[in-house]
């Protein structure tokens, strides 16, 4: 969201543990123009104060930790997780640029809503 150029959100990403950022992840998001190598993986904290939480990967939905903030807008956008692919390395980065691509897609039609 931040590379799409919209400063009307202030964007914080975690995750239901934190490994380390994965380096096909950051090739694949690198090869779109946006350098993440400087992020960290972070947790989830529960008492964030947030307008809107979006999960991505399919079994975040049921085990994302409950949001104390009564308001927050939660929508689930189940992408088959690219870290667990399987196959050759081709067929593994294909994955990742594919849920790349299906994000940022999701992401410009959330913005284009004016949301």
């Amino acid at each position: 969201m931040k590379a799409l150029g919209n400063d009307r959100y202030e964007v914080k990403s975690a995750g239901l543990e934190a490994h380390g950022l994965n380096p096909r992840a950051v090739q694949v998001v690198k090869e779109a123009g946006v350098d993440i190598s400087g992020h960290t993986s972070d947790v989830i904290d529960p008492e964030i104060r947030a307008d809107y939480v979006i999960t991505l990967c399919g079994h975040a939905d049921e085990h994302c930790p409950v949001i104390s903030n009564k308001h927050v807008v939660k929508w689930h956008w189940g992408f088959d997780d690219p870290a667990k692919s399987t196959g050759t390395e081709k067929e593994i980065m294909s994955q990742f640029r594919a849920v790349r691509d299906a994000i940022k897609s999701r992401m410009e039609k959330f913005l284009a809503e004016g949301r």
